[in-house]
């Protein structure tokens, strides 16, 4: 499950998101999500990416724990759907 981190070679930031990449989901300089599957961060719902937008609608905001838990809740909720629509698919194809 993903974490949220900060880099040992920086002092803790600020908490304010201020770019979101792939590389662990680094948010700042300093913090990162890390452990994000693949899957969840490019999973789609509606041609939205939920990992990826929940993030991007909180550029320049600082997260406090209970958004960093609410985001860690949004990644597992996208694997366990992505792994039932697995189940689905694999009983349709009898």
């Amino acid at each position: 499950m993903p974490n949220f981190s900060s880099s040992t070679s920086a002092p803790l930031g600020t908490g304010f998101v201020e770019n979101v990449k792939t590389c662990n989901l680094c948010i700042s300089e300093t913090q990162y999500f890390s452990n994000v599957p693949k899957v969840a961060w490019e999973f789609y719902i509606g041609g939205y990416q939920p990992a990826q937008k929940w993030l991007k609608d909180r550029k320049g905001r600082a997260l406090d724990m209970a958004d960093v838990q609410h985001y860690r809740k949004i990644v597992k909720a996208l694997l366990e759907t992505e792994r039932l629509m697995g189940e689905v698919d694999g009983v349709l194809r009898f």
